[in-house]
């Protein structure tokens, strides 16, 4: 009776408890109650070691490549600062194709594409175009730039603005455009019919061939644009030409030598060569033979 008592499979009988689906296992497939007690401890320890331990881990790896990202981008600008110039700004940013599609300045009459003009320069523009145009009624605007990449010269330039920004025969008649090109050292002026017949011919080309490439030979670039817009206005005006720069032809002297001079070094130097080679031979020679003539 007592073994039937005793026997596992009849106690939950005897002896009831409120199940759970670890009671209804059979003896087999339950686990030991030690075993529970061993398994929890090491599970909950289990637990708490991982999450620490995912904690301290992470962090590692996150700064180590936010640090490297920081010393990338610090590197990558300082690269990029020592070796990307610096552009200038204003006008001077411009290129020529930004000249024709801007149209012509609305509160100046120079466009400075080069960055050659200074201030003074363009506020003595202003004010002398200013007046023509008031008692003229003739626009003019002067445009300096670098150099020319869609057309063959500064002619053809000049053409182009003026038709870009002057479409019609009647918005261009009384406007005129003097164009300076600083790398080419060259310039042209061009404008609608009325101007072109106020100014002259004469004074077109004398300008074009003395006022704008002499001065800009010699990098007078302020010098150039003023004292051709003086000889416009002087023309337009009736007044008498007041010429322009005259180009200097002082011969520079040469460095080069001529033929015959380096013919005549070539013969001197020679001469000394010779005579060094026969010291170095003769002499040790000398010096051999007396030392054994003594013995």
């Amino acid at each position: 009776m007592e073994t039937i008592l005793s026997s596992p499979s009849l106690s939950p009988l005897f002896n009831p408890k409120p199940s759970s689906p670890k009671t209804l296992l059979s003896p087999s497939l339950q686990p030991n109650s030690k075993s529970l007690l061993l398994t929890k401890p090491i599970t909950s320890s289990l637990k708490k070691q991982s999450v620490p331990s995912l904690k301290i881990s992470l962090p590692i790896p996150k700064d180590w490549f936010s640090y490297a990202q920081q010393g990338l981008a610090a590197l990558a600008l300082s690269l990029a600062l020592n070796f990307c110039p610096l552009l200038p700004s204003g006008n001077a940013l411009a290129s020529e194709f930004d000249v024709l599609n801007e149209g012509p300045p609305k509160d100046s009459y120079v466009v400075d594409d080069a960055g050659v003009l200074s201030r003074v320069t363009k506020s003595d523009i202003k004010r002398l175009m200013s007046e023509l145009e008031y008692k003229k009624n003739f626009h003019i605007n002067f445009i300096t730039v670098r150099k020319l990449t869609s057309k063959a010269d500064a002619f053809e330039y000049a053409d182009q603005v003026l038709e870009r920004w002057y479409p019609s025969v009647e918005e261009g008649n009384n406007k005129g455009i003097v164009v300076l090109v600083t790398s080419q050292k060259e310039g042209a002026i061009t404008g609608g019919p009325a101007f072109v017949q106020a100014v002259g011919e004469t004074i077109l080309d004398a300008t074009v061939s003395e006022n704008l490439p002499v001065l800009a030979t010699e990098e007078k670039y302020n010098e150039a644009i003023f004292s051709s817009a003086k000889r416009l206005v002087a023309a337009i005006d009736g007044l008498p030409d007041p010429g322009g720069p005259k180009l200097n032809e002082n011969k520079r002297e040469s460095n080069f030598k001529t033929k015959e001079e380096t013919d005549e070094k070539r013969g001197q130097f020679s001469l000394v060569v010779g005579g060094l080679l026969v010291i170095a031979f003769v002499v040790p020679m000398a010096q051999y033979y007396a030392y054994v003539s003594r013995k």
